[in-house]
């Protein structure tokens, strides 16, 4: 997951580790994108607008490199059009059942698409 507001970020924690997923936690895209190498995940769930390296630049990082081109990506964004390369994107304010079962659709279909 990542997202750089603390409060957000740890309300999805709960969410997601209460439906019996593992989350690791990063609060920009640079962070995960070097996390994503030491330990590829099942899914990405990105913010797009945030510091160092925005959503946009780590999908495009991630879509680029074929290691992880393929790991299934949300977005989650006040502006859904910047999701541009995501699997599928998520407008804010989202409900938590949404965002979680979107999450678990893209991880029931298996790897990402492209």
């Amino acid at each position: 997951m990542v997202e750089d507001e603390p409060d957000l970020r740890f309300m999805l924690r709960r969410v997601f580790t209460r439906a019996g997923h593992e989350v690791t936690e990063c609060g920009d895209g640079a962070a995960a994108l070097a996390s994503v190498h030491e330990l590829p995940p099942d899914l990405v769930v990105t913010d797009i607008m945030m510091p160092e390296m925005d959503g946009v630049e780590l999908i495009r990082a991630l879509r680029a490199d074929p290691v992880t081109a393929a790991i299934p990506i949300l977005s989650v964004s006040g502006d859904w059009q910047l999701a541009v390369g995501a699997d599928a994107a998520l407008a804010k304010p989202y409900q938590y059942k949404e965002i979680l079962a979107v999450a678990e659709g893209l991880l029931r279909e298996g790897r990402g698409t492209r």
